[in-house]
């Protein structure tokens, strides 16, 4: 290969082995993954999805960057497989997620597309793919997947698959990691060594070479350690949000956590979670007693269904009553109890679902016998359709009780009226809350 030296490789090399290699890929790369922005070779590192190359300065000046691990980066993302249609809204929000404080990361990705699409023209910019800082992150050509939504004809949002939100979360979460190794490794030189001999990083032919040696820890997997505690008083510990990112999702268990998911309805912590699974939680829209039944409940409920339910079911007050929060059992009773009612159209590959499932609610779940759910079809093509059923609540959560020992055996062995010690006597009325979008509503 042109530019190859002892298995290192010019930074121009490596934008086009990077893009040859990756050619394949269902995730669009950049052509100027080392040499544009934010791509900042001196700093000692280039990212390449969640995988870190390091960056090497040979003698005669000029930065290099090991070909096997450019290689090993592209095989990974290779193996990453994206749905397009499955979306993660990722702005703007009126309260930012907490990941974009981190100060530390450098990447920051959704602040740099937040600020890219807010400057004049930025979204025409992206809907053209022009070129334009910056056009990639972590060699991940993000513009080519960008989708806009519309809300209420007026407010534009933001989407992104799912499998590229995570992979620019474990960036952000890998560059975390390899920037404290690096400060860390200052530090004890500091204190090591006397000042007038600073300590540099050598390789066997005498090449300088920046940043921390070897690869960082992955995330440590979850093992309930936060069980049984509420969030009310978790969240106000100073230090959560560094503790909660050294765990790895709990129901992926391939990204690194970054939120803590809580029950609103009983207020106790599920599990620390990535921002793409704490997005796929939550419906379309949440209103003050409906809800819309979105397609990503076919996952939840259906192809993930063991991990879902063993999440949610993580909260006490939820695994004691065998049943899940108001707005999942409402989704879960028009996605599964009522599939039969749901009428269907021709459609050119056979027939299609009617509409939009929607649900709404009166009372609340603290008045079981008064709480009626009422499942409806919005944005019917012949207009014909309207309310398919009204359950009652009792009825639904009985209903769930029956599924939950089929579907999920065990999850279903380990809830019941037993283990009611310690519980609220009364759980909390369901509050919807439509300009938090940056926080878990469940």
């Amino acid at each position: 290969m042109p530019g190859r030296t002892d298995g290192l490789i010019t930074l121009g090399a490596a934008d086009a082995l990077w893009v040859d290699l990756t050619a394949g890929s269902a995730v669009p790369t950049a052509s100027g993954a080392f040499t544009r922005s934010p791509a900042h070779p001196r700093v000692g590192y280039v990212l390449l999805g969640g995988h870190v190359v390091a960056t090497v300065r040979a003698s005669g000046g000029q930065w290099r960057v090991p070909e096997a691990e450019v290689r090993r980066a592209a095989a990974e993302l290779n193996a990453v497989g994206m749905d397009r249609r499955d979306l993660v809204r990722i702005g703007p929000f009126r309260a930012a997620p907490g990941q974009e404080n981190n100060e530390d990361t450098p990447l920051r990705w959704r602040r740099r597309i937040t600020g890219e699409l807010r400057e004049p023209g930025g979204p025409e910019r992206a809907a053209r793919r022009e070129v334009g800082p910056p056009y990639h992150l972590a060699g991940i050509d993000w513009r080519r997947l960008l989708a806009a939504r519309t809300r209420d004809g007026t407010q534009r949002t933001w989407w992104l698959p799912r499998a590229v939100v995570r992979l620019l979360d474990a960036a952000e979460h890998t560059e975390a990691q390899w920037v404290q190794a690096a400060r860390t490794r200052r530090s004890s030189a500091a204190v090591t060594e006397p000042p007038s001999h600073p300590r540099q990083a050598r390789d066997t032919e005498g090449r300088r070479t920046t940043g921390p040696e070897g690869p960082t820890a992955p995330p440590r997997p979850y093992n309930g350690e936060l069980e049984g505690r509420l969030y009310s008083v978790l969240s106000r510990k100073p230090g959560s949000a560094g503790r909660v990112a050294g765990w790895a999702c709990a129901v992926c268990r391939t990204a690194p956590a970054a939120v803590l998911d809580h029950c609103h309805e009983h207020g106790y912590v599920r599990a620390p979670v990535c921002q793409s699974c704490n997005t796929q939680e939550r419906p379309d829209h949440l209103y003050s007693n409906d809800i819309r039944v979105a397609n990503r409940y076919t996952r939840l409920f259906h192809t993930d269904a063991d991990d879902w339910l063993r999440h949610w079911h993580r909260c006490p007050g939820c695994r004691a009553r065998t049943t899940l929060p108001l707005p999942h059992l409402a989704a879960w009773t028009a996605h599964i109890a009522c599939r039969s009612l749901r009428p269907t159209h021709p459609a050119p590959r056979g027939r299609k679902p009617c509409g939009v499932l929607r649900v709404s609610w009166t009372g609340s779940q603290n008045a079981p016998r008064s709480c009626l759910l009422t499942v409806a079809v919005d944005f019917c093509p012949s207009g014909e359709h309207r309310v398919l059923a009204r359950v009652p609540y009792r009825e639904a959560a009985e209903r769930f009780g029956v599924w939950l020992a089929e579907t999920a055996p065990a999850v279903a062995a380990a809830a019941g009226p037993d283990r009611l010690d310690g519980l609220p006597a009364q759980s909390r009325p369901v509050i919807a809350d439509t300009s938090g979008e940056g926080l878990a509503l469940f």
